[in-house]
C-alpha cells in the first residue's frame, strides 16, 4: 500500500530561547535552520515571544483605525519609491480587495511621527508610540536573521557595514471580506522585491506560499507570537542565486477582515554579490543594483514580463 503524502508546512524556528546569543551552540544551530529554510523554502515562521500580546493587539487595533480614515486622508500618503504610499481597492485590478500603505524609515521615531502627523493633523501619540515599539522589536528579528546569514555564509565581518545600510520599509495591510459575486484572491501571486521581510498578522488566515516544486502551502496558524519572515529578490540576487525568493498569495476566507503588517529590510545604497561567494559551482550571476531602481524596472512593460523582476533587471 502506497503511504499517503503529507502536505508540506512551513519550517518553524524558535527565536524566544534564553540563551540565543551569538556564538552560543543554540544561536550556532538555529543559524543553520535559519539558512536551510531559506535555501529551500525561502521562508519560515519564526517564533518570537519578545513582541508582547497586548502590542500586538494594541498595533491592529491601531491599523484599523488608520483604514477606517476617509479616503482624501490616506490619499495623503504619497511616496516616489513604489509601493510605498497608499493603494486601495479599486486603484488595482492585481488586488481588488485590497488596501496598503506604509512608509520608510520605520525604526524612526521621527518618521513614524510624521507618518502619523499626515494622518492625523492633530497627532495620535498611541498610533505612533505602538508603530514604533512594534518596528524596533521586529527590526531587531530582521536583524538577527540577517547576522545568521552572513555567519552561516563565512561572511559576518561584512554584517556590521550591511546592518548601517539596512533602512525599512512597514507597511500595513487591509484585506476586505468578499461580497458573494467576488473572487476571494486577496492579493495576486508575487515574489518580494526588498531583501528579507518580515510579516505579521491578525488571525484571518489567507496566507500561502508556493515550493520550489509548485505546491501551496498555507500559513493556517497565525498567534501573537508567530512571524513569517520571507526572501525577497534582492536577498536571492545578493547570495548569487543560493536563496530562494519564494511566490506567495493571500486567498480570503473569513467572514472579518484580514490585517496584516510587513516590515520589509531594504538598503540604501548598491546591493552586489559578495565575493565570497562567486566560485567555480557559483559563477557571478548579478550586477550590483539599487532597490528602487528595481521596483520602477518592474512596473514596465519589460518588467512585467519577467518571472524573476531581479534576473531582468541585473542579471548577468
Amino acid at each position: 500500500m502506497g503511504s499517503l503524502s503529507v502536505p508540506p508546512k512551513l519550517p518553524v524556528i524558535n527565536f524566544s530561547k534564553e540563551d540565543l546569543k551569538p556564538g552560543t551552540s543554540s544561536w550556532l544551530s538555529t543559524a543553520k535552520e535559519v539558512l536551510h529554510a531559506l535555501e529551500e523554502y525561502g521562508c519560515f515562521v519564526a517564533e518570537y515571544d519578545k513582541v508582547p500580546t497586548k502590542l500586538h493587539s494594541s498595533l491592529f487595533s491601531s491599523v484599523k483605525d488608520l483604514f477606517d480614515l476617509p479616503v482624501e486622508t490616506k490619499q495623503k500618503n504619497v511616496s516616489e519609491i513604489p509601493f510605498v504610499g497608499y493603494s486601495a481597492a479599486g486603484m488595482s485590478m492585481v488586488a481588488p480587495l485590497y488596501q496598503g500603505m506604509g512608509f520608510m524609515g520605520a525604526t524612526i521615531a521621527e518618521e513614524t511621527q510624521t507618518f502619523t502627523n499626515t494622518m492625523w493633523p492633530d497627532g495620535n501619540d498611541h498610533f505612533c508610540e505602538t508603530v514604533q515599539s512594534f518596528t524596533k522589536l521586529v527590526g531587531e528579528l530582521e536583524q538577527t536573521v540577517m547576522r545568521m546569514v552572513f555567519e552561516r555564509y563565512g561572511i559576518d565581518h561584512y554584517y556590521e557595514s550591511h546592518k548601517e545600510l539596512t533602512a525599512y520599509l512597514f507597511r500595513m495591510m487591509k484585506y476586505k471580506v468578499p461580497e458573494k459575486d467576488e473572487d476571494n484572491l486577496g492579493c495576486h501571486s508575487h515574489t518580494d522585491k526588498y531583501l528579507l521581510t518580515i510579516l505579521h498578522q491578525n488571525h484571518v488566515t489567507g496566507l500561502e506560499v508556493k515550493t520550489k516544486d509548485g505546491q501551496w502551502i498555507g500559513f493556517d496558524n497565525p498567534s501573537p507570537s508567530s512571524f513569517v519572515v520571507m526572501a525577497g529578490e534582492s536577498l536571492l540576487a545578493w547570495s548569487n542565486d543560493r536563496i530562494y525568493a519564494p511566490f506567495h498569495r493571500v486567498i480570503l476566507g473569513g467572514s472579518e477582515p484580514r490585517y496584516s503588517v510587513g516590515l520589509f529590510g531594504g538598503h540604501k545604497g548598491l546591493i552586489e554579490v559578495p565575493k565570497e561567494l562567486i566560485d567555480d559551482q557559483h559563477p557571478l550571476k548579478f550586477k550590483p543594483f539599487d532597490i528602487p531602481g528595481m521596483l520602477r524596472y518592474f512596473l514596465t512593460e519589460e518588467g512585467q514580463k519577467q518571472e524573476s523582476t531581479v534576473k531582468g533587471y541585473s542579471g548577468v
